[in-house]
This record gives C-alpha cells, structure tokens and sequence, in this order.
C-alpha cells in the first residue's frame, strides 16, 4: 500500500509537562537496538538519551476521570487512569506515556483529548505499575527495566477491559511511542488508527503485517536516538509489509512535543496536534 510522506517545520501540541528551559548540550549519536528488556532498554539507559530530556515541573492534575483497575493476562492486575464517554460508546482512544510514566500531565493530556474527540472513552494505562519517575536517571532505570512481556500483558489488559466490541485507536510519546505502534498489533481487527511520536518503531516486517490500521508518524530530522535513518527503514519495512505508513518529519530533536526540551516550538505544535486530532476523529468518528 502506498506510503504517504508530508514533509514541513511544523509540529505537534503542546504536550506534557510546563518545565523550566535549560540550554540544550549538542546531541550526539546514540545506538538503537534490541534488547532483552524492551525495545528501548538501551536507549533507555544510555546518558546521552537522558540528557534529551529535563525534569518536568510539579504538577498536580485537577480534572475528570478515575483510576481503574483489570486483570492481565500474566495472573496479575494493572491500572490505568480513565476518562469515561457521557454517552455510551464503543470508542475508545489508549494513551500511552513518555517515560517518566502515567504522571499527572499524562493524565491532564488524556482529559484533552478526551474533550477534543467528544464521546469517546479515554484510557491512559499505567506502564510501570504504580511508578513514576521525576529525573531523567530514574526514568531511564524504569523504562530499562520494563519487560516486554509484562508491557504485552498490561496492554492486553487494558484491551480486554474495553471489551471486544471496542474500536481502537492509539497515541503515545517516545516510550509511548513505541508502545502506541505496538498496541496497534496486540488489537487486532478492533485496530482502527495509531499515532506515534518519535517512538522505536517495529522493524520486523512480519509483524508489521499484522496491523489492521494504519498508522501516522512524528518524528525529527535532528533526533539522535530515532534517527531519520530508522525512520527511513521503518518506512521500507511498511511498505513491505503492505502497510500505510503517513510520516512526518520536523526540523526538530528527539522530544520535540514537549514543551521541556529547547528544540519546541508553538506553531509547529499547534499545527501538528490539529493533524493528529483529525486523525484520530475520522478514525474513531460514530
């Protein structure tokens, strides 16, 4: 199937936490790979992808939605914070974290969305079960530390909570990212779109034909930890695949939705979370 790619300076909303600007150190090449962990593991816990980020400020969500608890398939029992649709619906929008975890701007992105899609029920899952990090060395044991197989197993969790009648879509940011592309798979025919912000994509075409959607994709020409060469390979492997792929490159770094990191920019943000928000209503539209 046909790849579209959308070139542009512009650039996504603004996400996450309001943190103090720091002047940003030169980015320098970073390696990606597989791991026994996860598939960000490495990168996880490489200092110089830690430097990518700052510590968001303290920030306390006061809004709608509630913590809810279902079982995983691994006989254990996992979380998420939830925003439920007024009217019943079958729709329902899965939000994945960066890798601080599902911290209280998650949650404050979560009731966003929730109040931009209209009638569609809000999942933000908890990927690290409970834990949250505050500075960029915690957040990088907690994302190395995360096994693939318990991350498998909170998403088919938070899927099986939905039940099946549910129809999917996805959006997550870095580590979210990745899982957001990876949740896509685990939801089968129920999948019907998937947002991914400079998270590692799947390069295993086999799987990659296993996804019922298609699937829309932010990333940075500057970013040195999903470079623009993986990105190029994520993009062959779809098309392999027989996949759609649409990309979006911006003259950005790694974390560019973020309104932490230096390389951020308001219009490009605005205009890019106007591209992600059509998406995700024809997707999910009644």
């Amino acid at each position: 199937m046909k790849i579209i790619f959308i070139t542009g300076l512009s650039f996504f909303m603004s996400l996450l936490a309001y943190v103090t600007p720091v002047k940003e150190t030169r980015q320098t090449t970073i390696p990606v790979c597989h791991t026994p962990g996860n598939d960000m593991s490495l990168l996880a816990a490489n200092p110089a992808f830690q430097q990518l980020h700052i510590s968001p400020l303290p920030f306390t969500y006061k809004g709608a939605g509630e913590m809810v608890t279902f079982p995983t398939p691994d006989g254990q029992s996992a979380s998420g914070f939830m925003i439920k649709s007024q009217k019943p619906s079958d729709k329902w929008l899965l939000v994945y974290q960066e890798w601080w975890g599902l911290n209280d701007n998650i949650k404050k992105e979560a009731e966003k969305y929730y109040s931009d899609l209209k009638d569609v029920n809000v999942l933000a899952l908890d990927m690290y079960d409970g834990k949250v990090a505050t500075e960029p060395s915690e957040a990088g044991k907690l994302m190395s530390a995360a096994s693939k197989d318990r991350l498998a197993s909170i998403m088919k969790g938070g899927i099986a909570y939905a039940g099946p009648k549910a129809e999917f879509a996805s959006v997550g940011w870095c580590f979210g990212g990745m899982l957001s592309l990876q949740s896509a798979m685990l939801e089968g025919k129920q999948a019907k779109g998937c947002v991914m912000y400079y998270g590692r994509p799947e390069q295993d075409v086999e799987k990659l034909k296993t996804l019922n959607t298609d699937v829309i994709g932010f990333f940075g020409t500057q970013d040195k930890g999903i470079t623009p060469e993986s990105v190029k390979t994520f993009e062959e492997n779809m098309q392999k695949a027989g996949e759609k792929l649409t990309v979006k490159m911006y003259d950005a770094g790694h974390g560019f939705a973020n309104p932490s990191n230096p390389v951020y920019n308001k219009e490009a943000a605005a205009d890019s979370y106007k591209l992600a928000l059509a998406y995700l209503k024809s997707k999910l539209k009644a």
